[in-house]
């Protein structure tokens, strides 16, 4: 019998975009250049809703280029970057649970526990909070090693 969980996830699936191969992926989902699309990772701790970054303000860490509205965000992410970076390298959170590799919306996020989790799309998003606990036990299990798995 199938259960609600497995329809949920099978109809998230269908709306994924197909993973690229894991050894095309880099350790941080970047898009137009920059983690997060250029959005500054701070202010989805402090804000109604992310910020676009500024080039100006940018830093390269762990090989992808950070983006900060303002010197104050870049410095807070400089003295602790992990606490700021979004968790499964910023893929979609939703996927890595099912053990797939998948873009993100920076518009699709969720803070747990103090950690930045990212989504493929509001939809996602939706599916990702009725048990983001749940969701991310399961996708603890596939990271990082799904980089380098596939």
């Amino acid at each position: 019998m199938l259960t609600r969980r497995f329809l949920l996830a099978a109809a998230a699936a269908s709306m994924i975009a197909p993973a690229a191969t894991a050894q095309d992926m880099p350790f941080f989902f970047a898009t137009e250049g920059a983690a997060m699309a250029g959005y500054d990772v701070v202010s989805y701790f402090d804000a109604d809703a992310p910020i676009e970054g500024k080039s100006e303000h940018a830093v390269v860490w762990r090989g992808a280029k950070w983006q900060f509205a303002t010197a104050k965000n870049r410095e807070a992410f400089e003295r602790d970057p992990r606490a700021f970076a979004p968790q499964f390298g910023g893929y979609c959170a939703y996927a890595m649970a099912h053990g797939s590799l998948t873009g993100s919306d920076p518009m699709a996020w969720q803070v747990v526990g103090g950690r930045l989790y990212m989504t493929h799309s509001l939809e996602v998003e939706r599916m990702w909070r009725t048990d983001s606990a749940e969701y991310i036990r399961m996708a603890e299990a596939h990271w990082p090693g799904i980089l380098h798995n596939k």
